[in-house]
């Protein structure tokens, strides 16, 4: 049985899972009452992080799943989106309209990567 390794961890979640080769974050959201665009750089800045220490780089994210309050935010979260993720390593990608934890938030990122070769 492969082992699972929790990071930052309380009774609601784990900030990090790692099982196998495969990285889960959980749901990474910039600072409540800024704007789109600082919101999605600060939440990507997050999930760079978390992902160097789990051992991993955002080169080996296998997909994402975002998370917009408004849709009328998807042209301005995609210009950080584009600048952040390097050619060529683009992941598997969603992107949809939910309604998040506070009305302040207007991005969360799901990602799930590999481990570094």
């Amino acid at each position: 049985m492969t082992e699972i390794i929790r990071k930052h961890t309380n009774q609601r979640m784990s900030k990090i899972v790692i099982h196998g080769e495969t990285i889960y974050l959980c749901g990474q959201v910039g600072v409540r009452g800024t704007s789109i665009t600082e919101q999605t750089k600060e939440a990507l800045s997050r999930v760079e992080n978390l992902l160097i220490e789990a051992g991993s780089s955002k080169r080996h994210i296998l997909q994402t799943t975002v998370w917009l309050s408004d849709m009328k935010y998807f042209p301005e979260m995609n210009e950080v989106w584009d600048n952040w993720v390097e050619e060529g390593y683009a992941p598997a990608r969603a992107c949809g309209e939910a309604r998040l934890a506070s009305d302040e938030l207007f991005v969360e990122l799901l990602v799930t990567a590999a481990a570094k070769a």
